[in-house]
């Protein structure tokens, strides 16, 4: 079986002071850099639906409303090497023209570039998703896919 659509292609993160988060059709990721040696019980993690609080040893991370809702059950969190929170949001709208311009609905979004090469991104995957007998991730793809590039589902095949 081949890897996913995400490993090969690489991901187009979108830096913070934190650390950084990325997306794919389907979920969020959030990475966060924590002091070396930081125990699972020093973190605070809540995940709802629209909202994220995350807390280390007392001091506020991460707090506000999340840019688009997310199913609240299939939220997870993991401490990595005891120095990496690596969040993961699985989102309610997972289709190709839903690409996040931001994480919360007033903090943390992408420059234009980066916007631009997320929606690119989700749009070969939603390509690759499509036609999974091709190889989308290294494609190169020009003109509008903002919105999940050009709808050929109602072309006879």
């Amino acid at each position: 079986m081949s890897a996913p659509f995400e490993e090969r292609s690489g991901v187009v993160p979108c830096g913070t002071p934190w650390g950084r988060w990325y997306q794919t059709l389907e979920e969020i990721f959030i990475e966060v850099q924590v002091p070396p040696g930081t125990r699972a019980k020093d973190v605070c993690c809540n995940l709802q639906s629209r909202h994220i609080a995350l807390s280390v040893r007392g001091q506020e991370v991460l707090q506000g409303k999340l840019f688009d809702s997310t199913v609240t059950d299939e939220g997870t969190w993991t401490l990595e090497d005891r120095k990496l929170i690596r969040i993961i949001l699985m989102k309610t709208n997972r289709d190709a023209g839903n690409c996040w311009t931001s994480l919360l609905e007033n903090e943390y979004a992408a420059d234009p570039w980066v916007q631009d090469q997320m929606q690119r991104k989700l749009t070969l995957e939603r390509f690759q998703r499509e036609n999974p007998g091709f190889d989308f991730s290294g494609a190169e793809i020009s003109g509008n896919y903002s919105k999940g590039g050009p709808d050929f589902s109602s072309l006879e095949k």
